[in-house]
């Protein structure tokens, strides 16, 4: 008798415990720029990245837990690693790394936008945008757009959204992104932002299509992060103590990145979303276009940019 199917909505069970793809194609002379790259995930990539000999740019918020991890790439994988610091809850700060990255780096052939932030209550940052909306969403947004020009001389070029799971709890209202209007819940709040990031993800696609550059999104797996990190001291004992013991160690995050961002048979593959390196049909909310347009325009706005790419 045959094996009944998941539903959609819960094929990520099984995709957690699938076979993951691997690829052991070189990025020898390649130029990566990962945000987020000194803890968790974006660590575990930049790692990756360097073992596959590419060179390194990371965007990060921590001058000194970068340099540390610049140090240690450097040694053990002799290749070029480079840090630009970038708070992400600060868009200004994201249009300086953007602009640091376009003076110094003729090319670049991967984008990573790995940084991210939970958070259990509703903060906002200095230019009034709830904060793990900004950190999230907006401004990989922002640096998306400052890096496309130079990414579409480079083609053939990818950009990877490391996204979530997460997108799974819902939160989305297009007409209150900022959680002005309703009670703020950490899990809708982030899982907002991660559906935000998708419906935008299938807007870069559509409009770099035929350009060589490509664009997905995907979950890294139930992995150890100090995502949270930034809340109370009961949320971060829970965490370490509980949470921890039953997830994996980031290096299959790294795996899963090195895959979208080198094998060849993912050169022509954009607007799709992965659990690690398996293709998931996303939760309805982050596939709706109309939605996804509404959003994709607010974040322009929000942003302060111009509506055309």
């Amino acid at each position: 008798m045959a094996k009944s199917r998941l539903p959609d909505e819960l094929i990520f069970i099984a995709n957690r415990r699938a076979s993951q793809k691997t690829t052991t194609a070189s990025m020898a002379g390649k130029v990566c720029v990962v945000s987020g790259s000194t803890s968790g995930v974006g660590l575990a990539a930049v790692r990756r990245l360097a073992r596959g000999n590419a060179q390194i740019v990371m965007v990060c918020r921590n001058a000194d837990k970068a340099e540390a991890v610049r140090k240690e790439l450097t040694a053990e994988y002799k290749v070029p690693v480079d840090v630009v610091v970038a708070d992400f809850s600060d868009l200004g700060a994201v249009r300086k790394a953007a602009a640091i990255l376009l003076r110094d780096y003729p090319r670049i052939d991967v984008l990573i936008n790995s940084a991210g932030l939970h958070s259990t209550s509703r903060t906002t940052t200095r230019e009034g945008f709830e904060t793990v909306f900004c950190v999230n969403h907006l401004a990989p947004f922002l640096l998306t757009h400052l890096l496309l020009e130079r990414l579409r001389q480079s083609a053939p070029a990818r950009i990877i959204q490391v996204n979530s799971e997460g997108h799974r709890f819902g939160g989305l209202d297009p007409d209150d992104l900022n959680w002005e209007h309703r009670r703020y819940s950490g899990l809708r709040g982030y899982g907002a932002s991660k559906i935000a990031q998708l419906l935008t993800t299938w807007e870069f696609a559509d409009r770099l299509a035929g350009t060589g550059v490509i664009i997905n999104a995907m979950h890294p797996g139930d992995v150890k992060t100090n995502i949270g990190n930034n809340n109370g001291p009961l949320y971060r004992w829970f965490q370490h103590n509980v949470t921890w013991h039953m997830l994996k160690d980031p290096v299959i995050s790294g795996e899963a990145l090195y895959y979208l961002a080198a094998a060849p048979e993912m050169a022509e593959v954009s607007g799709r979303f992965f659990h690690l390196t398996i293709d998931e049909k996303p939760a309805a909310p982050a596939l709706d276009r109309e939605v996804g347009r509404r959003v994709w325009a607010s974040s322009l706005q929000m942003t302060g940019l111009t509506p055309g790419l």
